[in-house]
């Protein structure tokens, strides 16, 4: 274990043990699994997270997306289910995105390699019914939207009363979809006898009052860096006409064309048109909005991996 020394936004001295992931109290099984991803140090929301989740505390979590999260949780809740059960879920992870499901099933699946634990993901937008089947087959972690797993307890699909562990993640993304309602609604068939992990890129009023209302004496960590912007990004703003904009996004990808684009625009409309924009100059794209089919979605992120 090696030790460095930084300055927060306050000046104050904070110490970062730049951890191994051997240095957790993790059993072999997840420390195998770590090793095959080329994990090796921990970021400083896992080396912050892992210990306390492992102690049996609460966790209020602010930290950006792409700082190392899920596996802050992931990891030692694995440690704890410990054995695969395969009937009710003993851990229940709320997300915002049907993405970001498949995203955290990745993660787990990538984790419990060597391990006999289930997880199952459900959201909106694919058959009710095929996933009421999944899910009556029995898992050990569901990762859910709010939406879904709302319905899916409502219809007497999924049973959540016996959770152990409840994670909401990326909660104001959850709060600004408009969520609120079906999360308080679902935490009212959870135990009260129960571990609560909340993490949050951002944290206001609104957020800490819901947070303080599904965690007991929780311990916070809050991850924030003067530069939000993380060090091996480039940003840059270019103020184009809109009749220009076009030409513009084809000029920008053909100086770019052995990296991949990821380009955001306003309405599901505008995304088609863009993409016919570059169709017509030869510029193979696709798009993702929620007129998609979960199917298609898939296929584009999976197009999207492979290059």
């Amino acid at each position: 274990m090696s030790i460095s020394f930084i300055r927060g936004n306050d000046g104050e001295v904070l110490y970062l043990y730049n951890m191994l992931f051997e240095d957790f109290k993790l059993n072999k099984q997840i420390l195998n699994a770590v090793a095959d991803a080329g994990y090796v140090h921990a970021t400083p929301i896992q080396e912050r997270a892992i210990p306390r989740v492992l102690s049996g505390h609460d966790v209020l979590g602010i930290a950006q997306t792409g700082t190392g999260k899920t596996a802050a949780y992931v990891l030692p809740i694995l440690k704890k289910l410990g054995y695969a059960q395969g009937e009710d879920p003993r851990c229940v992870i709320i997300v915002p995105t049907r993405e970001l499901v498949l995203q955290v099933v990745e993660v787990i699946e990538s984790f419990t390699s060597y391990m006999d634990i289930r997880a199952v993901g459900v959201y909106g937008g694919t058959s009710l019914k095929t996933q009421a089947k999944t899910v009556l087959e029995g898992c050990d972690i569901i990762v859910a939207t709010p939406g879904r797993l709302f319905d899916l307890r409502a219809q007497g699909h999924l049973v959540i009363e016996r959770t152990e562990i409840l994670i909401l993640d990326e909660a104001d993304h959850m709060l600004d979809l408009g969520f609120i309602d079906d999360i308080k609604d679902l935490m009212r068939h959870l135990p009260k006898k129960r571990q609560t992990l909340f993490f949050s890129a951002t944290i206001n009023p609104k957020i800490k009052k819901l947070a303080y209302s599904l965690v007991t004496n929780p311990i916070r960590i809050q991850i924030s860096p003067k530069d939000p912007v993380s060090k091996n990004i480039d940003h840059t703003v270019a103020f184009i006409e809109m009749d220009d904009k076009r030409f513009f996004l084809e000029h920008l990808i053909k100086e770019n064309e052995q990296r991949k684009l990821l380009i955001f625009v306003r309405t599901k409309v505008r995304a088609e048109r863009v993409k016919k924009a570059m169709d017509r100059v030869n510029i193979d794209s696709d798009t993702i909005h929620s007129d998609k089919t979960d199917e298609d979605r898939v296929k584009t992120i999976e197009r999207f991996k492979e290059g």
